[in-house]
């Protein structure tokens, strides 16, 4: 397992953990929906992108393409 992914997904949630705090704090709930949101969207592309690279792994190493 790769520990960089790791420290993407974690530093995004921090990222998005203070920016949703600091905009909570602002009065800014929307934006903080939104922020929220969108690192959301960040993890799961990325975890999409692991799992794509995992399924063509497996089609090369049993040969089924």
């Amino acid at each position: 397992m790769k520990i960089d992914l790791i420290f993407k997904i974690a530093g995004t949630g921090i990222i998005v953990a203070v920016l949703n705090l600091v905009l909570k704090r602002a009065e800014r709930e929307e934006q903080a929906m939104m922020t929220t949101l969108a690192g959301l969207i960040v993890v799961l592309v990325v975890i999409v992108e692991e799992i794509g690279d995992l399924f063509e792994k497996v089609k090369s190493v049993f040969g089924l393409w």
